[in-house]
């Protein structure tokens, strides 16, 4: 293998540089963030002989070698251990942690000296639950150093990984790190947040459409997204945390299932069965190898799962390159888009394969490749699956206009027999009223569309006059009373501002979710627009419920809403009209009730009002006033 080659050199020209790389790493006041993997050693244990009784013994000391900056070995059926000696200086502060970037480490053990002649071994990586394999809530596992002097202290790590042992190491001062994962969790927030809205979308439109390439291009963009997740950490510290990495979210399922779906949406897109079929027998032939290497992985031979998902490409990325080739040459512009999308996605796997196999070392500037890559193969795939449905739709109107002209050619042919010719009136009639079934169901599709809002699913302002005027007609026949109530948003726009549509838009779906959980199921809620809300009382209790749905909205309503790692708050103001106290219809009632929540606004929002709790009158009850007034003219 080419990393046991290059590493072979290395440990040849060991001795030369010994005297350099044993020297203990000096902690300064600045040396937070600083990588350590130009100062440590490195040591195969080919036996698995070494423990923690005889680390110290010289014969096991000797054979450490300089490891010149490496911060990967690549796929290895031994363990790998790692020495490293850190000093500070007297300026330096006492309390350091130390960062192994691998996020997807099987085994690490961190053995730290216990005083005593001893050591203390720390169990970390995915055999152990998030908590317990760091001492920080960090992504990448991180370990709090004991108190550091002037004395050097010697730390040794043991890894383990036959899928492929990494280990970046840097020191760190918390405070720093903190700073620096809250840069981090923001764009990696925005790359997930992108690819799930193009998940999102595109699964509304497969609900819609039922299209394979949809389904499938659904299935790759989901466990994309959960791969990325997992690769940065997030996956474990979010998803998974409370226990050991299963084997079916682990480094090598995740990807081989990416790797699946991802070639029968290349078969779907590019109709390979029809157009390329070396490439498709090919692409079929890797779906299987994909399934194999899960099955041995969940058997417990990840090493050779690894490789096989590795030697992959010799079949897979061919095929899926060859069949994206012709079909652009054949005039199918999606598969140029495919090649784009790919293309960015295979060089980002290359750099993965390159890390994995320890021919290229870990760095900050592959780290986000892979998820980079994927989102914008996601947006490409997205743009292609939009064209081939374009494509499609063409297809099938030239293919019904011929179809049109043969039909009616036969017919020409066929008036000679009446019998035949009452078979096409009857088969006619058939199509006719599928077709009449099919307008049927898309008028109640358009009716419900007009009478809901689709970000919240609640109905709209015109379903809450209609149903407000029959609300109306239904109290005045019973005596009873109508409560109109109005919901505003505070400072919901600086959200918008701030975080951007997608976070006020889940904003206003959980709003939503909020209100129609704490309003009764024969009331109504709609949403009027904006972010504004109304809701609907009605019974003999109507003022007493709209008063206590009141009370119970401002305390519910203004709990936070999770978005990513932020905790998105706002407050609400409610205006409150009834009839027939205050207005006899729909018209009335709103502008009396918006005229309450207005009052709401003026005396500092967050608060609900019900109109005359002040003693103000309605504009209906000062003009029965009024007229009462006029003199009447009759002596």
């Amino acid at each position: 293998m080419l990393q046991r080659l290059v590493l072979s050199i290395l440990l040849l020209l060991g001795p030369c540089a010994m005297s350099l790389a044993a020297a203990p790493f000096t902690l300064t006041p600045s040396s937070s963030g600083l990588a350590l993997n130009g100062n440590i050693e490195l040591l195969e244990d080919t036996r698995g002989e070494i423990n923690a009784g005889n680390l110290d013994s010289a014969e096991i000391q000797a054979r450490f070698q300089p490891a010149n900056g490496r911060a990967s070995v690549g796929q290895s059926l031994t363990p790998w251990w790692i020495k490293l000696t850190l000093q500070r200086d007297a300026d330096a502060p006492e309390q350091w942690a130390l960062e192994v970037g691998s996020v997807t480490q099987l085994d690490l053990q961190l053995y730290l000296p216990d005083g005593q002649g001893g050591w203390h071994v720390r169990q970390s990586g995915e055999r152990v639950a998030f908590a317990e394999s760091r001492d920080h809530p960090y992504r990448r596992m991180l370990f709090k150093l004991p108190t550091l002097d002037e004395q050097p202290l010697t730390l040794y790590l043991r890894v383990f990984d036959p899928a492929g042992n990494s280990f970046p190491m840097r020191i760190w001062q918390l405070d720093d790190l903190t700073q620096l994962a809250t840069h981090e969790n923001l764009g990696l927030g925005t790359i997930y947040g992108v690819i799930l809205a193009l998940l999102l979308y595109n699964l509304f439109i497969l609900i819609s459409l039922r299209d394979k390439a949809y389904f499938w291009y659904v299935l790759t963009t989901a466990f994309a997204l959960v791969f990325i997740i997992s690769m940065t950490g997030h996956g474990a510290q979010y998803l998974w945390p409370n226990g050991a990495v299963p084997p079916w979210l682990d480094r090598v399922t995740l990807p081989s299932l990416w790797g699946l779906f991802a070639c029968r949406f290349t078969q779907t897109l590019l109709q390979t069965r029809v157009y390329v079929r070396w490439a498709h027998h090919l692409l079929s032939m890797a779906c299987g190898i994909y399934i194999i290497a899960i099955v041995l992985n969940l058997f417990g031979e990840r090493y050779l799962a690894a490789w096989a998902i590795a030697l992959l490409s010799l079949t897979s990325i061919p095929a899926a390159l060859g069949s994206a080739l012709i079909r652009w040459r054949q005039g199918f512009f999606p598969a140029q888009l495919y090649l784009y999308g790919y293309g960015l996605v295979l060089g980002s796997v290359g750099i993965l394969l390159l890390r994995t196999t320890g021919v290229l070392q870990p760095a900050e500037w592959n780290a986000y490749v892979f998820p980079l890559a994927v989102a914008a193969e996601s947006i490409l795939f997205s743009f292609a699956l939009a064209y081939r449905i374009q494509i499609l739709k063409q297809e099938r109107a030239v293919a019904l206009q011929q179809a049109d002209r043969e039909k009616t050619a036969r017919l020409a042919q066929l008036q000679a027999s009446a019998d035949e010719l009452q078979a096409a009136v009857t088969a006619r009639t058939a199509e006719l009223a599928a077709t009449n079934d099919q307008l049927r169901e898309r008028e109640r599709e358009l009716r419900h569309a007009a009478f809901h809002d689709l970000l919240t699913e609640l109905p709209n302002r015109r379903y809450l006059v209609e149903r407000c005027e029959s609300a109306l007609a239904h109290a005045q026949r019973h005596n009873e009373s109508v409560a109109l109530m109005l919901i505003d948003l505070d400072h919901f726009k600086p959200i918008n501002d701030r975080f951007g549509h997608a976070a006020g838009d889940l904003m206003l779906q959980v709003i939503a979710k909020r209100l129609r959980e704490h309003v009764r199921a024969g009331d109504a809620v709609a949403r009027l627009g904006g972010d504004e809300f109304a809701a609907l009382i009605c019974g003999s209790d109507a003022e007493s419920q709209a008063r206590e749905i009141a009370a119970r909205l401002l305390a519910e309503l203004s709990e936070p809403v999770h978005y990513g790692a932020e905790r998105l708050r706002v407050t609400i103001s409610i205006g409150v009209a009834l009839y027939p106290s205050h207005a006899n219809n729909f018209t009335g009632l709103y502008k009396i009730a918006d005229q309450a929540l207005y009052r709401v606004k003026e005396l500092g929002r967050s608060g609900a009002r019900v109109h005359g709790d002040d003693g103000e009158l309605s504009e209906q009850a000062c003009l029965q006033l009024d007229v009462l007034k006029v003199p009447s003219g009759l002596v």
